[in-house]
């Protein structure tokens, strides 16, 4: 069984015709986007518009035959489905994993619903014992972030792909991934890294999730606050 394909699926039953839909990104949302496209090519959901979080995700709707929408012209999602890095046991989130964090933020705090979806292996008790937080920086202070992050206790890295070309995101910003360790306080040291002028975004999503919906093989859970 595919864990990622069968949590986007149980998470797309929540979409009602005529709702203002958010789309995701990474390979877990790619099989909602997919799935989505297959219901409205099928007359089974009407009238939806998606909010992709990100270019590759805006090219996978396209190709799905989702109809995009924008915020000036809806600006509030009536649900937005996502994956996430790592899952707290008080639904907290690490998320950034493939670079579209600031977006897929601005997303989840548009919606009216979040769900999440991920496999077991993305459930932790406490962020940072599987993943490091990445934080989005402007390119100016890449350099002066870094050292902060690093006087906050973390081990830091400029993501680069696997030509060592550093990562641009769809912003034009570069990410650093801040591995931390197990996060004992995840909403104060949320609100340090918001009080610093070069970091754009950070990876914590502290409360934006309203279900999170696990897959096992021994079938799905539904993890709600």
């Amino acid at each position: 069984m595919n864990l990622k394909k069968a949590a986007a699926e149980k998470a797309v039953e929540f979409i009602e015709s005529g709702m203002v839909v958010g789309l995701g990104t990474g390979s877990t949302a790619a099989f909602a986007v997919e799935k989505i496209g297959e219901l409205i090519k099928a007359g089974k959901l009407n009238n939806i518009k998606g909010i992709p979080s990100s270019v590759q995700t805006e090219m996978l709707a396209k190709q799905a035959g989702i109809p995009l929408t924008n915020f000036d012209k809806d600006p509030v999602i009536d649900l937005t489905i996502d994956g996430a890095d790592e899952v707290d046991e008080n639904l907290n989130l690490i998320k950034g994993g493939g670079g579209a964090l600031l977006r897929e933020k601005v997303l989840a705090q548009a919606s009216k619903i979040n769900i999440i979806i991920v496999d077991e292996s993305k459930i932790s008790k406490r962020l940072g014992e599987k993943w490091a937080a990445p934080i989005e920086v402007i390119r100016f202070a890449s350099a002066v972030e870094e050292r902060f992050l690093q006087s906050l206790g973390a081990k830091t890295e400029l993501r680069a792909d696997e030509k060592c070309r550093i990562v641009v995101t769809d912003e034009n910003n570069w990410i650093i991934d801040a591995n931390f360790g197990a996060l004992e306080n995840p909403d104060e040291l949320a609100r340090s890294l918001e009080n610093r002028a070069g970091i754009v975004e950070h990876g914590l999503f502290i409360g934006l999730a309203h279900k999170v919906i696990v897959a096992s093989e021994s079938g799905i859970k539904i993890l709600e606050k």
